[in-house]
């Protein structure tokens, strides 16, 4: 298994994606974290724990007004918390900075990290409620 640590400041949500060779187990730490998967949404606060498996489609969010923070276990331990190291690396190269207006999920750079770790993005009929209902900025990655 793989540990990793996400902060998400306030209004802040993932692109809906989907993992193809690991799930995620998400614990909360701090603050209001929503998470949908496919048809079903909660929000939970710290010490609340949800299993987000392969193949789902899912999105999470800042549901508060504070920073929130959350632990995910992510198995199997195959090399997946690489991911957040070069994507942290793509997002510094100043890519997002050559192509004004056009998010950082469109561009071939990151296509290629996805597809790498196995990822795949979609914009769900869900997603846009909960920006709304949230006061959320969508994200960029």
């Amino acid at each position: 298994m793989s540990i990793v640590e996400h902060p998400f400041p306030v209004g802040a949500i993932t692109a809906a994606h989907r993992h193809t060779r690991e799930d995620e187990h998400s614990y909360v730490l701090a603050g209001e974290i929503g998470f949908r998967s496919d048809h079903d949404e909660v929000v939970l606060g710290p010490g609340g724990v949800i299993t987000k498996p392969r193949g789902q489609l899912h999105a999470m969010w800042n549901a508060g007004h504070e920073p929130g923070r959350i632990l995910e276990v992510i198995t199997p331990g195959n090399g997946f918390e690489n991911y957040f190291r070069e994507l942290g690396e793509l997002l510094t190269s100043g890519v997002t900075e050559s192509r004004p207006g056009i998010p950082l999920h469109e561009s071939a750079e990151f296509a290629e990290l996805a597809a790498k770790y196995g990822l795949t993005y979609d914009t769900p009929d869900w997603l846009d409620d909960i920006v709304r209902r949230y006061g959320l900025s969508p994200a960029t990655h």
